[in-house]
């Protein structure tokens, strides 16, 4: 009787992981057949947008100096065309004063300063990396199974952070900031919710940048 139950209660488990341990594979292939067309594109749009490129150097340097004084507070960043977002538990006097403070460094030639270990690029150069790999061995083998998705991944993991960086420099940030100047950081905050209850506020801040025109 208890073998009976034990089946009842494990089987609909255990057919439900075999179904979609044969599913992965396929689920991988669409996905990366997704990610080659709309990852160059992506990075199209943002190398064509000085504005963007400029706001997200901007956006690494400030949080660079942050880190530098306080060490890793896991802030995450978005650059956007008018500004950066800086989001995480730091005050606002202290993103100002980073920003003030990287646009500076940046406009003394410290091109590093732009570029950030932690940045989304490094993934979307790593997914780029896994996704291509992927349909290659898709097309020579005709088929792929979960080791040459393991592979994939691992392939991403080890040229991933490289490409991600290459594409920092050259695509996705610009160090041109010359003639750029913060107007206000405006703040915010997000409610974050976990398991049906709510963290503490998060704090999110808006740094509005702009572009002085050149006589």
């Amino acid at each position: 009787m208890l073998t009976l139950l034990l089946l009842v209660f494990f089987l609909p488990i255990v057919f439900f992981l075999a179904v979609n341990l044969l599913f992965i594979p396929f689920q991988f292939a669409l996905y990366s057949i997704f990610n080659i067309f709309t990852i160059p594109f992506q990075l199209v749009k943002i190398a064509f947008n000085k504005k963007l490129r400029a706001n997200h150097a901007l956006e690494h340097a400030t949080i660079n100096v942050i880190e530098e004084r306080l060490g890793c507070l896991n802030l995450a960043g978005l650059g956007q065309e008018n500004g950066f977002i800086i989001q995480g538990p730091v005050d606002p006097y202290i993103v100002e004063e980073a920003a003030r403070i990287g646009l500076q460094r940046l406009k003394g030639g410290e091109k590093g300063l732009a570029l950030h270990k932690r940045c989304g690029t490094s993934m979307l150069a790593a997914n780029f990396i896994s996704s291509i790999l992927i349909i290659y061995l898709l097309w020579v083998f005709g088929y792929f199974g979960i080791f040459y998705i393991v592979l994939a991944v691992l392939a991403a993991q080890l040229f991933g952070p490289s490409l991600g960086w290459f594409f920092q420099k050259y695509i996705t940030t610009s160090t041109e900031v010359q003639g750029m100047e913060i107007v206000r950081v405006e703040a915010s905050t997000m409610p974050q919710s976990v398991l049906g209850g709510f963290r503490p506020l998060q704090r999110r801040y808006f740094v509005r940048t702009r572009k002085l025109r050149s006589i």
